[in-house]
This record gives structure tokens, sequence and C-alpha cells, in this order.
């Protein structure tokens, strides 16, 4: 039996982002987008003449951010889960490993305009996994088995599959975290 990787790596995300992420954030309003769901969560705000200089991203939005992460984490919005997905897990990998580009700038914390409302966050979203997905399709098998090198600091000697293998496993933890956000706001 001769096994098709790429299909497989693929299916793996596209199952669960057709039949269950991407569905549910459909209707995906503002106020839901920001909503805290507890006092100091993490979220995108508008960036104002308060907003430190170094703040991350370039538009009229930045994300609350600092390294190391504080312990325990910060509660984050559905804004900041689908603005990490985004950038560092979509946006970053599609870039850096395929070459894509985006309207919203180079795909990293600090160049990204982030989004201040919930639609051009989906269309964010939709977007960088467009751009990912296209990627891993165009990857022989062989690509796959290769060493992702220098694009993956401190991890140059994993496998291309292990790396796709993670980026999905990410998106999916992070979209059901999005989910059960939206589930919260609507029993609040």
């Amino acid at each position: 039996m001769v096994v098709n990787w790429q299909e497989q790596v693929l299916e793996q995300l596209e199952w669960h982002w057709h039949g269950h992420a991407r569905p549910r954030l459909d209707g995906l309003t503002d106020e839901e987008y920001r909503w805290e769901p507890v006092a100091g969560s993490w979220n995108v705000r508008p960036r104002t003449g308060q907003t430190p200089a170094e703040a991350p991203g370039t538009g009229e939005w930045t994300i609350d951010f600092t390294f190391p992460e504080p312990q325990p984490a910060p509660v984050t919005t559905i804004a900041w889960r689908l603005a990490h997905v985004v950038v560092g897990v979509l946006g970053m990998r599609a870039q850096s490993h395929f070459g894509a580009s985006f309207a919203w700038g180079p795909a990293n914390y600090s160049a990204w305009r982030y989004a201040g409302t919930a639609a051009e966050a989906l269309a964010q979203l939709d977007a960088t996994h467009d751009a990912w997905v296209a990627g891993v399709r165009a990857l022989a098998e062989d690509e796959l088995a290769r060493p992702v090198g220098d694009k993956e600091p401190g991890h140059e000697e994993g496998l291309m599959a292990e790396l796709v293998l993670h980026i999905h496993r990410e998106v999916i933890h992070h979209l059901a975290e999005v989910a059960l956000l939206r589930d919260l706001y609507a029993h609040r």
C-alpha cells in the first residue's frame, strides 16, 4: 500500500477547518471579537497617544504582548487568539517557507497591521490559511522529509512534515479555544 503523505497531512487540517473550525466563526461580531472574559485579558487594542512606541503592529491596532509571558499567562480574547493564529502560526510560516505575502504587511508581530474588526480578522485568517495550504499542497513528498533549516531557528534539523503537523495542531487547538470563548460569550 502506498500512502500519499501530502494528502494525509493536508487532510488533518482541512477536515477540521471546513467541518468545524471555520464554520464556528461565522457571525462573529466586533463586540464578541474583543470581549474580555476576565479582567486583565490580553486583547487587540486601539493604538492611542498613550500606546508605547514599541507596541507590536503598524496600524491603528496593537496586540497585548510581553516576553517572557507572565506566569500564569493571561487569559486571551478571541481577537488575540485569531491574531496569534494569523501572524505567529500561519502567516509567518507561509511567508518564510512558501514566499507568501499579505496585504497587512510582513507576517511578524512587530510589522503586522492587526485587525480591529471581526470581519477583517476573518479575512486575515482566511488569507493566511489559504496561503499555508497552497504551500503545503505544492510540497513534493521528498520535500516533506527534508529538514526545515534556518527558517525555524532552534529547530533546523526538524523535518518539514513535523512542522506541518505541528502547525496544523496549533491551528486546531487555538480555534477550539476560540469556539469555547464564543460559547462562554453566548452564555455570559
